[in-house]
């Protein structure tokens, strides 16, 4: 048994599939499954058991997968304390954004980390929260930032931001910077050009229309921010977004931004990890320094206190 045999089982164990495990790992498929079945003989016990659509743990499996996430841990905390050593936390940390946090956090996150944790290396993803909730569970991600995710005993989550939903739509030349409010009772009546589920505003509008008896009246179902601003600054209908979204794309001064209110809709940003997983030394900084970027970038008015 090395250790590389207990990373490739690992992965193949998470990701329930040796096609993605070997994807994630950059190995050769065959050598992943010679390098796991080799273990499977040394330790006499089928730790998979093997199908056409992927692949589970065995009884036996599932007990060595709990030894191998605490082994690896300690591994990559014995790299981290030789990088103390000579004074630097060391190793890498998969951070998973939000796209719109993405526009907002990432070139000043990356350049905090080239500041401040020189030696550590950084990789970030974007992705739906949705997804990203499920790289979290499969060990894609150390640490995910997720809009409105959903209350499990898989994740450790804490707040960072909050923003205001608002109705968005075309700015004529008789608006305003910003339009009077409208009440969700009001909304239901308004073409809206929206994202398809399991987006997080899609999901976190229709949960907020049901306490009140409502459906949004959905025109189009169209993924992605930019796309859709392209097509409400066209006339095919109005959007639910935050301000950050508008203000960060390509034509601001487009559109007409109405809060929405009775009730107002609050779009939560928060930080996730897996529960079960150990942090190390380095993610549990990068943590600190997501977080201390947030109150950067963000207004303070918007930073929640975990």
């Amino acid at each position: 048994m090395d250790l590389k045999q207990l990373e490739y089982f690992l992965r193949v164990a998470e990701l329930g599939s040796f096609t993605q495990a070997s994807h994630a790992l950059n190995v050769a498929q065959p050598a992943l499954s010679r390098q796991v079945r080799m273990l499977e003989v040394e330790l006499r016990q089928n730790l998979l058991n093997r199908n056409g659509r992927g692949v589970t743990t065995t009884e036996a499996g599932k007990l060595l997968l709990e030894h191998c996430r605490g082994i690896l841990h300690q591994v990559e905390r014995a790299k981290e304390d030789l990088g103390r050593a000579r004074g630097a936390l060391a190793g890498r940390v998969a951070v998973g954004i939000a796209p719109s946090a993405s526009k907002m956090m990432t070139v000043q996150l990356t350049r905090e980390v080239r500041k401040r944790l020189p030696d550590a290396t950084l990789s970030i993803s974007e992705g739906l929260s949705m997804v990203m909730q499920e790289w979290l569970l499969a060990g894609r991600l150390d640490i995910a930032l997720l809009y409105n995710p959903t209350v499990s005993p898989e994740f450790d989550i804490s707040p960072l931001t909050s923003e205001s939903l608002y109705l968005i739509g075309p700015r004529t030349t008789a608006d305003t910077a910003e339009l009077p409010p409208i009440t969700l009772a009001e909304l239901a009546g308004i073409p809206l050009v929206i994202p398809n589920r399991p987006h997080t505003v899609r999901m976190l509008l229709e949960s907020q229309m049901a306490h009140i008896d409502r459906k949004p009246t959905i025109r189009l179902e169209i993924d992605g921010v930019p796309a859709i601003l392209d097509l409400v600054a066209d006339g095919a209908g109005h959007a639910v977004l935050t301000r950050h979204a508008v203000l960060t794309s390509a034509r601001p001064d487009a559109y007409s931004l109405r809060p929405i209110v009775k009730p107002e809709i609050l779009s939560r940003l928060c930080l996730a990890t897996a529960a079960r997983r150990i942090a190390t030394l380095t993610q549990n900084a990068m943590v600190d320094l997501i977080r201390e970027t947030a109150r950067q970038v963000y207004p303070s008015s918007m930073i929640q206190t975990p």
